[in-house]
């Protein structure tokens, strides 16, 4: 009988999910576009889970299956490139369009656990497939993914034993937090109108514990803040002491997946694993996994000022709920990922959380001679790639003062009779005395091993600056643990793959260069250092002893098919180290790390700001300059035209008056007493015509026709 279940053919489903680019429902579009239909229906306990999380089942339910999963669905905005397990994907529809495509698909799933604008379109497409229910051709089915947060505030369902989890039976008893009420109203019209013909249209809602796994979503703040390492401790808001339902997101994917396969009777349903765990038990384990290993207590307040958290994410991280999925795990064929929570699962939580952000540690070795510049490119691949510096002679310092430190604890004393970390001191201490302020070279390869192996280096990547010297020492240095596998420890030479440098770069230089380098060198800078004029060129000759022979720290990694790519340094400028940074990048490829922090995002959008203020100011001052300049020069040249117009009239002037005076004088001499006189008789006479008898008088009296 079993036998012919397994044989039965499914037919293809048509599954519509919302906002597809976001966090859940990304995920489980892409579980279910890797399984087939009717899969969850076949009792396979034996099922595994691969890399991506998707179910993987005997060969022999493979292959009976004909049906698939075509996922189609919502963004909530252009992306640059489709995801390849979607079969369409869909922006900016109108209403109508919208509604032609649910009407197309068999499944419908709504996500409303991380936008809020969904909720209002879940409500208004389930009520929409309702009103149309007698237009189906075949039946359809509604499902709701929503949260666990709408039942935040229920009373508990023993008051005498708060600790009694409640079940999906409760859910009519269930009271959702204050800034949840949308979600619990939606959720309610799911129910109610799937009660109606749950043959043509049956619905359910899927109250999901906090979601988790695959690069993270509402814990992502702490696995973020103990994977960068930049601070002692990671905070824990409040007391930490409350209940945290939670569910991996492969395991929310394969509930929706059982959903769809059975058709179960009942609506509701809890998604939960069944972990116990509060706050402080997950940030703890995270910490203590990726970061620091400690926590700390900080006022719950303090949530407010992480930029990363949005509102409903913060309500989720304070919420307070014991709960139990009874049904599911009664009724439903799940293939858990992390049925027994994170907590319990972190290693493997952890490693889906670099996988899925592309957090790879890079590890990278500088070498070369004595002053040929390793501390400088060194620094510039560690700044632009986000790496540790991991100098020989800074890690020794910071170990002892590390280990000054630490001091004695109590569980050491009472443990171990006295602090192995003081042992671990005092034997260097030692061992320096004994070697005129030298370390035996046994403590070095320690040191620097611990070093690599310490959190920081482990999650980010390092860049190992002139270290190790000779063939021994990268020997010992990256010498295989003894718990690795057994094919690593037989390699030759054997090693670590865990902190093995990936890329090798050489530099060099000429002796000549060098030591023209160091010459020029400030005194200031090589007091002191292996860079003085007495040093240096032991240095300089015992590296090129070291690097003459057959067996060197370039045949090591030769050896084990890193081949060292060589740089030659020929100038002192910023341009070949430049040139330098190219060849790096090239070799090296893309960051595998966090891009700059919301903060740093906002300094750097703030200096831009800055500088673009800073450069309208000098555009304004500059026109205001220029314009001040064509002022000044207008003002000069019309002074000056005035004093040429003013000069001009006064020559005028005094030309006009120089070429009047012969008429004047003649007007003076032979006019005006003929005309005065002709004045006097026209005043004796008084003639009619004034004017004419003034002509005719002066005619007559003219001195030139007498």
């Amino acid at each position: 009988m079993a036998e012919e279940t397994n044989r039965v053919k499914h037919p293809s489903k048509r599954v519509f999910i919302n906002t597809v680019d976001s966090y859940a429902s990304k995920y489980i579009a892409k579980f279910l576009a890797a399984c087939a239909t009717g899969a969850a229906l076949v009792e396979d306990t034996d099922a595994e889970l691969d890399e991506e999380g998707g179910s993987v089942q005997d060969e022999q339910v493979k292959t009976s299956k004909e049906g698939t999963f075509q996922v189609v669905g919502t963004t909530s905005g252009k992306i640059e490139e489709k995801s390849n397990f979607i079969a369409e994907e869909y922006t900016n529809l109108t209403r109508e369009e919208l509604f032609h495509h649910l009407m197309d698909s068999d499944v419908i799933i709504y996500n409303i656990t991380e936008h809020a604008d969904q909720i209002e379109e879940a409500s208004w497409a389930v009520s929409a497939l309702h009103k149309e229910i007698d237009a189906f051709a075949e039946s359809k089915m509604f499902i709701l993914i929503s949260t666990v947060m709408t039942w935040a505030t229920s009373k508990p369902v023993d008051p005498d034993d708060p600790e009694i989890p409640f079940t999906e039976e409760d859910y009519r008893r269930r009271k959702p937090h204050p800034n949840f009420k949308d979600h619990i109203a939606v959720e309610k019209l799911v129910v109610k109108l799937g009660k109606t013909n749950q043959r043509l249209f049956p619905t359910y809602v899927v109250a999901s514990g906090l979601q988790y796994g695959m690069g993270e979503h509402v814990f992502h703040f702490f696995f973020k803040t103990s994977w960068l390492g930049e601070v002692p401790r990671v905070p824990v808001f409040g007391e930490g002491s409350n209940s945290i339902p939670a569910i991996h997101i492969n395991d929310l994917a394969g509930i929706v997946q059982n959903l769809i396969d059975r058709k179960p009777k009942p609506q509701y349903f809890l998604a939960v694993d069944d972990s116990k765990n509060t706050i402080n038990d997950i940030v703890r384990t995270i910490a203590f996994v990726l970061g620091p290993g400690k926590t700390q207590n900080v006022p719950k307040e303090d949530v407010y000022l992480v930029q990363d958290l949005r509102q409903a994410q913060i309500d989720s991280l304070f919420v307070n709920l014991r709960m139990e999925a009874v049904f599911l795990k009664e009724n439903f064929n799940i293939s858990w990922v992390s049925e027994t929570g994170m907590v319990e699962n972190i290693r493997r939580v952890t490693e889906e959380y670099k996988l899925t952000r592309g957090l790879l540690p890079v590890h990278i070795c500088v070498l070369g001679p004595p002053a040929v510049g390793k501390s400088t490119v060194a620094e510039k691949i560690c700044k632009h790639y986000k790496l540790h510096h991991v100098k020989l002679n800074d890690t020794i310092t910071e170990t002892l003062a590390y280990l000054e430190s630490l001091g004695h604890t109590e569980e050491e004393e009472s443990q171990n009779g006295e602090s192995a970390h003081a042992e671990f001191l005092e034997t260097l201490k030692e061992s320096m005395e004994q070697n005129e302020g030298h370390l035996e070279e046994q403590y070095i390869i320690q040191i620097m091993k611990d070093k690599l192996e310490s959190k920081p280096c482990v999650n980010q990547g390092f860049v190992l600056d002139g270290f190790p010297q000779t063939y021994e020492q990268a020997k010992e240095l990256f010498s295989a643990d003894d718990d690795e596998p057994e094919d690593a420890r037989m390699e030759i030479p054997p090693h670590n793959i865990k902190i093995i440098p990936e890329f090798v770069f050489a530099l060099d230089a000429t002796d000549a260069f060098l030591t023209e380098r160091v010459l020029n060198l400030p005194e200031s800078v090589v007091q002191g250092t292996s860079f003085s004029y007495e040093k240096f060129p032991r240095s300089l000759a015992l590296f090129r002893e070291n690097n003459l022979e057959d067996v060197t720290v370039l045949n090591y990694f030769d050896e084990l098919g890193i081949h060292p790519k060589h740089i030659g340094i020929t100038t002192n400028d910023n341009l070949e180290y430049l040139q330098v940074m190219e060849k790096v990048m090239r070799s090296v490829g893309e960051p595998k790390n966090y891009g700059p922090s919301t903060e740093e995002v906002w300094q750097e959008e703030r200096r831009q700001a800055e500088r673009r203020l800073r450069q309208q100011e000098e555009r304004r001052a500059e026109v205001e300059h220029r314009e001040a300049e064509e002022e000044a020069e207008r003002a000069r040249r019309w002074k000056e035209w005035s004093q040429h117009l003013e000069e001009m009239k006064r020559e005028e002037e005094e030309l006009l008056q120089t070429q009047s005076e012969p008429l004047r004088r003649y007007l003076i001499d032979n006019v005006m007493p003929t005309l005065t006189q002709g004045l006097i008789e026209c005043c004796k006479v008084r003639p009619s015509d004034p004017v004419d008898f003034l002509a005719e008088y002066l005619f007559k009296n003219n001195p030139q026709v007498e």
